[in-house]
């Protein structure tokens, strides 16, 4: 594994955050054959307001960001989201890595999180680490989300 830190974002990495969450969506954006899918239509706007509202962690290797989570507490629940790693440093464990650390950032603590039902390998990645599902939500005909917990 490579040398990497991983360290709270500030807030002049967002932009790069957001880039590196456009490239890294692409393969689930695949999944459903559209570019339609809201990891790919955030703003910064709306990525200021989450590292405003919680916490954003980076994942560095030689200067450059090459995954990211964020999650906000609320009623004693860590809600996770939008855990990320660049196409090319995927398979690496560096998912897992960051899981451990968001959930480090909230001792004691539910955490939840969601997912695409199409997304084996994220749901894999979830139940690895100690989550399970407790409910699924249909959007639309073709995108179900399933809603993954730890205790």
């Amino acid at each position: 594994m490579n040398n990497y830190r991983i360290e709270k974002a500030e807030y002049n990495d967002l932009p790069e955050i957001l880039k590196l969450q456009y490239l890294a969506y692409q393969s689930e954006a695949a999944l459903f054959g559209t570019q339609d899918i809201p990891p790919l239509k955030q703003t910064l706007e709306e990525v200021v307001d989450e590292f405003n509202a919680g916490i954003i962690l980076k994942m560095v290797i030689d200067n450059r960001i090459i995954g990211s989570v964020r999650a906000k507490e609320q009623g004693g629940t860590a809600y996770i989201g939008k855990l990320m790693v660049h196409p090319e440093h995927r398979c690496k464990g560096y998912g897992t890595i960051l899981l451990s650390e968001i959930e480090k950032c909230f001792p004691n603590k539910r955490y939840e999180l969601f997912t695409s039902t199409r997304s084996k390998d994220n749901i894999r990645l979830y139940e690895k680490n100690g989550y399970s599902a407790f409910d699924s939500k249909k959007i639309n005909d073709e995108l179900e989300f399933v809603y993954m917990e730890k205790c």
